[in-house]
């Protein structure tokens, strides 16, 4: 059968919605299930020019590959009208409710996955929910420890923290922080990619990996040590790097992801080489995440003129890693 994937459409303001219908233009060995207001879906559809037909989505139905033009949708209605490019607090419930559906839907086995087009946290918890992302999101609905996971042509880069102010990354990149990041990035990549062994490059937290502790002691007295002991158990682990060299093309060709410890020392060098092509992946749920490497582009809404590639790139992605889990389950 052909692996069933849920896509968001994300914030109704947004690109999300105009993009969803797009590639619902385009002919995918998966069964696509738009997430989102059906009446929306259209709306944009006509707007940017796009022909599309929407039915009900019925999870009975036999799973068949996607037709061109034919999107079936789990229909989640919006609180008010939605404006392209005017963000309405009142549609925040709709957005949590849609990757509620999504999710639901993933944990019970309907979907193999899940691909989300961009939400707009600012005005979620503007509408009075604290939101700090989709990845937090499904990690609270799942109960699950997970981790964030960018990927690009040739290049993984994982984050031991996320979304922290520089002056506090430093306090927390401890032991666990670091171990729990290995761990679960190593388990990922061997359930989700198929990689065996995988060969982790963990950079240093300081310039030039600490220059022996003259430049900070964190390598020494944090990374090192954890990387000594997973060592012992069979993890294949490169590090501390210095982050200055650790992305030249003789080590990228050696390494099949990288770990960071914030979010500016790996994600530019990424989006550098893979921007539109770049996708977010949540290691550690029970079912598969992949997202856009983008925001919601209220400037483009409605015009046509937003590029899908990295939406494109997060549903491949969510369609070979669904299909692999549903091979593993077989």
């Amino acid at each position: 059968m052909p692996p069933r994937v849920a896509v968001t459409a994300g914030e109704p303001a947004g690109v999300g919605p105009e993009l969803l219908a797009a590639l619902a233009a385009e002919p995918w060995d998966a069964q696509l299930v738009a997430v989102g207001s059906a009446a929306l879906l259209l709306e944009r559809a006509r707007a940017i020019g796009v022909g599309l037909h929407v039915v009900p989505f019925d999870p009975r139905a036999p799973r068949r590959a996607h037709q061109p033009g034919l999107l079936p949708v789990l229909d989640v209605p919006l609180a008010t009208p939605a404006r392209a490019g005017k963000v309405d607090p009142r549609n925040a419930g709709h957005v949590l409710a849609l990757l509620g559906a999504a999710a639901d839907g993933a944990a019970d086995g309907t979907f193999d996955a899940v691909a989300t087009a961009p939400v707009h946290k600012g005005v979620i918890n503007d509408a009075g929910t604290a939101f700090s992302g989709h990845t937090e999101f499904f990690a609270a609905r799942a109960a699950a420890d997970v981790l964030m996971l960018l990927a690009a042509p040739g290049l993984r880069v994982a984050l031991a923290t996320t979304h922290l102010p520089l002056r506090a990354v430093a306090d927390a990149v401890t032991a666990p922080v670091v171990e729990r990041a290995l761990r679960l990035l190593h388990a990922g990549l061997r359930r989700d990619f198929g990689i065996a062994r995988p060969r982790i490059g963990v950079l240093g937290l300081n310039p030039h990996a600490g220059e022996g502790g003259h430049l900070g002691r964190e390598e020494i007295d944090v990374i090192a040590p954890v990387l000594d002991r997973l060592r012992g158990e069979g993890l294949d682990l490169d590090g501390p790097l210095p982050a200055d060299i650790a992305f030249v093309p003789e080590r990228i060709a050696r390494c099949d992801t990288y770990l960071a410890m914030y979010h500016d020392q790996g994600l530019p060098v990424l989006k550098a080489r893979g921007f539109g092509e770049a996708v977010n992946v949540t290691l550690g749920l029970p079912w598969i995440r992949t997202s856009v490497d983008h925001g919601t582009a209220l400037d483009l809404a409605g015009s046509g003129r937003a590029d899908p590639s990295s939406l494109r790139a997060a549903l491949r992605l969510a369609v070979e890693l669904g299909a692999r889990r549903q091979g593993a389950a077989a």
